[in-house]
């Protein structure tokens, strides 16, 4: 797929991308059914913190002005495909920016990467996520991630390394066995939204950045 941002057709493309994604991340995280808005789409979390989120991949002025303006609920979060700067100002007090994430997919292909010394990966699937674990010949963490299928696209979610574990191959581990895991099960392409610092080890195996998301969180100052 070949993008060209700005372009009608580019966002188009990112706009079936975003749904694939929702539609992977709403089975890894267990979350309500994404409910069709006329910008996007809302989905409801059911967590202190994350109580709901608006997903919108092609982020308008008006709307997201909108939307933050009748937001009172705290652990309201608004997922914007677009830069940072360019969403910012169109929220008020009471909203905050956080890290901001990438668009990114890969071609699946058969791939079997060697656990590195030192450590052992666990697997198990259940309710169509498969979930890995890293650990020490200790029994220590050291990594994890998940992936969810649905049809030909497979979004990867919650990648995480230990810090005293990092620079170490297990990142390339994880991300490879999942990839593999998903092929297998007959998905072509997978999906995720990555970190800034994530994103740099997804790149290295081949993941390819579509677009910048801005993640903003309602915290009103109390009283």
């Amino acid at each position: 797929m070949t993008l060209t941002a700005g372009s009608p057709s580019s966002r188009a493309a990112i706009g079936s991308l975003v749904r694939a994604w929702i539609d992977g991340w709403v089975v890894s995280r267990g979350t309500s059914d994404p409910i069709d808005r006329p910008w996007g789409w809302t989905i409801d979390a059911g967590q202190v913190n994350h109580v709901s989120r608006h997903v919108l991949p092609e982020p308008a002025e008006p709307d997201v002005r909108a939307l933050a303006a009748a937001t009172s609920a705290p652990g309201t979060w608004l997922k914007l495909f677009a830069d940072d700067d360019t969403v910012r100002p169109w929220v008020g007090e009471g909203w905050h920016l956080d890290k901001p994430g990438f668009l990114m997919t890969v071609p699946l292909a058969a791939e079997r990467p060697e656990v590195p010394d030192g450590y052992t990966l666990t697997s198990w699937t259940r309710g169509g996520v498969t979930r890995l674990l890293v650990r020490t010949h200790e029994g220590h963490f050291a990594a994890r991630g998940q992936i969810a299928r649905t049809g030909p696209t497979a979004v990867a979610d919650q990648i995480e390394t230990a810090p005293g574990h990092q620079r170490r191959g297990l990142g390339s581990l994880v991300m490879r066995t999942l990839q593999n895991t998903a092929y297998e099960a007959g998905a072509t392409t997978a999906i995720l939204v990555g970190t800034p610092e994530g994103r740099s080890l997804y790149s290295s195996l081949g993941w390819r950045t579509h677009s910048p998301m801005a993640s903003l969180r309602f915290a009103p100052t109390p009283g």
